[in-house]
């Protein structure tokens, strides 16, 4: 019936979309960009948000979101969590053995093979069942930032590492947490020296491998990070409620004030980052050669959105996209795409619009 019901709907379109004459795209400047909306005949793209974005080895865009995991694979949506939990997601990773990871709100981390899931929760070792962000370090461990700390899994078992107002250290008492503490871990980094860093809610924490310090500039500590990388040239930058800074291991330097969001650096160098401007959240680009200078010029202003700006991905060609309150979008170069699902009747209710608009 489906099939039936798609393909007439395209017949639909085709006829509606021959009649009219050509629109033009929206044009890449310096301002604010207008965005296009692409919309897809399906209820499988996510409408609701989407925090992160990642995409596999073989092409397959992962995200997740409040409605579950989708993966896209150029070409259709598919909730792969829908018949699995009704959690809410905010983290993805696929791991250097091809195998997927998956955070959620309240039921811990998914882990699958491509054929199967298996569930990690508190019962299993697991600090906290609210799973912000994870990530893998060199050494092939996966870290869980968590509620309350930090998850470390080798495998077999969970090393747990725990916020205590300012400061952090690891559990040795087995403990774990069912309500949801403070100060959870935002964005787990190791850099160049093996030195991992923990972007929370409360204090910046930088562990050596035996202990953890707290990341301060001029005798102030860096609170509440919410996302930070290391660039291709070894520089920490991070973001949060005191805009977005850029430390070269010995200088930190603020780019740009105001509450800072994500942070991704593309293939070509540029940072890419979500933060909250007087007009609304902005998805900017600083390109490589503005950064090469030790404070950044403006940045190129790709879109303004009323609400929060998540996730920003660089995919295979090139393309840019980012996840938001009403789902995800793309950013082609000249163009910002949205997929957003729609019923039947909003479905037939546009293409009749669009008919009286031609």
């Amino acid at each position: 019936m489906k099939k039936h019901v798609r393909l007439f709907a395209w017949l639909l379109t085709v006829g509606y979309c021959t009649s009219c004459n050509p629109q033009n795209k929206t044009e890449l400047s310096k301002s604010s960009i207008e965005s296009e909306s692409k919309y897809f005949y399906t209820s499988d793209s996510p409408i609701s948000i989407v925090r992160n974005i990642e995409q596999d080895r073989n092409g397959n865009l992962w995200l997740a979101s409040w409605e579950g995991i989708f993966r896209y694979d150029g070409k259709a949506f598919t909730n792969v969590t829908r018949d699995l939990t009704s959690a809410r997601f905010f983290s993805v990773l696929e791991d250097s053995k091809g195998n997927m990871w998956f955070g959620s709100i309240g039921s811990g981390v998914f882990y699958y093979d491509g054929k199967s899931f298996q569930n990690f929760t508190t019962k299993d070792g697991l600090l906290n069942n609210d799973v912000v962000s994870i990530y893998e370090d060199k050494s092939g461990n996966i870290w869980f930032g968590v509620f309350g700390g930090a998850s470390r899994y080798d495998g077999k078992s969970f090393r747990n590492y725990i916020i205590n107002e300012n400061e952090m250290n690891e559990d040795l008492m087995g403990r774990t947490f069912s309500e949801r503490p403070l100060y959870e871990v935002n964005a787990i980094i190791e850099d160049k020296t093996g030195k991992f860093w923990f972007a929370t809610r409360g204090n910046t924490f930088v562990f050596d491998g035996k202990g953890f310090e707290v990341f301060t500039q001029n005798g102030k500590p860096f609170t509440n990070v919410r996302s930070l990388i290391e660039d291709q040239k070894g520089n920490i930058w991070l973001g949060g409620n005191d805009g977005l800074w850029r430390y070269d291991g010995n200088t930190s330097t603020n780019i740009s004030q105001g509450f800072g969001g994500f942070i991704y650096e593309d293939t070509k160098g540029s940072i890419w980052t979500s933060s909250e401007t007087s007009e609304g959240w902005a998805l900017s680009r600083y390109n490589e050669n503005s950064l090469s200078n030790k404070i950044a010029i403006v940045p190129e202003v790709i879109k303004a959105n009323e609400g929060m700006i998540f996730g920003i991905l660089e995919a295979n060609d090139g393309s840019i996209w980012f996840g938001t309150l009403d789902g995800v979008y793309r950013y082609d170069g000249n163009t910002v795409n949205s997929f957003k699902a729609m019923s039947s009747q909003e479905y037939f209710s546009k293409l009749v619009d669009k008919k009286d608009n031609c």
